[in-house]
């Protein structure tokens, strides 16, 4: 029983443990810096349910990786009502941050006077789409505020994970190529979907050498929104004797008009996996994208580690 001076004698005391040091010692936890820029999520395609839910995904992952984190969703062809545009979100995210700063004034707080950016726009893209990006930088200038816009998410060696793991999920790739078992219906070569064209195409065959190098199997990019781009590849794949082909998604998912992916899969006659949707790897790269505009350490990892 504890006394009022402390706790009854003979029994244990828990003392505070030690402060690691050395090069062992555990990192701080990193959050974000006060007054820092909002993050804001530029959301293509036409806004729903499961755009808006894949998104809100996303900024919690990112939410999750970096404390603090003022994060919010704005569409590239929202309404603001059920949607808020994109504008609309960035002009309003620099209205608050003006009032968070006159309200510390009027207090008596000594704060500093907001500078730099209010905000960094992060594209909900893996690869580049110069009409898109276009849009998107429009937005910013129509917004009137001060802000960023960040580079696409990829190519990085996190995307070919999500990739493996998406194709994996569908049955048409080893989950561990290390491991001893085989999976019947394991494609022997995949195309890799995108849009935006032949820079797109580009950009993703960046992406497609790290995938094929996790898979042991021929992996060729494509174009979704270029007429019988996923044919054409799907026949060189199988002029190289690829017997089974697959269709990997190297998209989020609100980017692409529904049913383009399917129809093109079923004109070239592959089976397809998923799209990359709200997997872990999209939070932490747009948060990435996010602290390298501000030039804070990125929590993110910047590589993948084999499977």
């Amino acid at each position: 029983m504890s006394t009022p001076t402390g706790p009854a004698s003979g029994l244990p005391v828990r003392m505070p443990r030690p402060r690691q040091s050395g090069r062992h010692r555990r990192p701080e936890p990193v959050v974000a810096p006060e007054g820092a820029a909002a993050l804001v999520l530029a959301v293509p395609g036409t806004p729903s349910p499961e755009s808006r839910g894949l998104a809100e995904e996303v900024i919690s992952i990112a939410r999750s990786e970096l404390p603090g984190l003022n994060a919010l969703i704005g569409y590239v062809d929202g309404d603001d009502a059920e949607y808020p545009a994109l504008a609309s979100v960035v002009a309003h995210s620099a209205a608050e941050r003006t009032a968070r700063y006159e309200q510390a004034l009027a207090v008596g707080r000594e704060v500093a006077e907001p500078e730099g950016p209010a905000a960094v726009v992060v594209p909900l893209l893996v690869g580049p789409d110069s009409s898109l990006v276009q849009r998107i930088r429009q937005a910013i200038t129509a917004s009137g505020a001060p802000a960023e816009l960040a580079d696409v998410l990829g190519p990085h060696p996190l995307l070919a994970e999500a990739l493996h793991v998406r194709l994996s999920e569908a049955g048409l790739a080893r989950a561990d190529r290390a491991r001893l078992f085989t999976v019947a219906t394991a494609a022997d070569g995949i195309v890799l979907a995108t849009v935006g064209g032949e820079e797109a195409v580009q950009a993703a065959g960046i992406t497609g050498m790290l995938l094929a190098a996790r898979l042991a199997v021929p992996v060729m990019a494509a174009a979704l929104d270029v007429d019988g781009s996923v044919s054409a590849i799907a026949e060189q794949l199988k002029g190289s004797g690829s017997l089974q082909l697959a269709v990997a998604p190297y998209l989020v998912g609100p980017e692409v008009p529904e049913g383009l992916l399917d129809a093109a899969a079923k004109e070239a006659g592959c089976a397809t996996a998923e799209p990359l949707g709200a997997y872990p790897a999209i939070g932490k790269l747009v948060l990435s994208m996010y602290t390298s505009a501000l030039g804070i350490a990125p929590p993110v990892a910047q590589g993948a580690q084999a499977r």
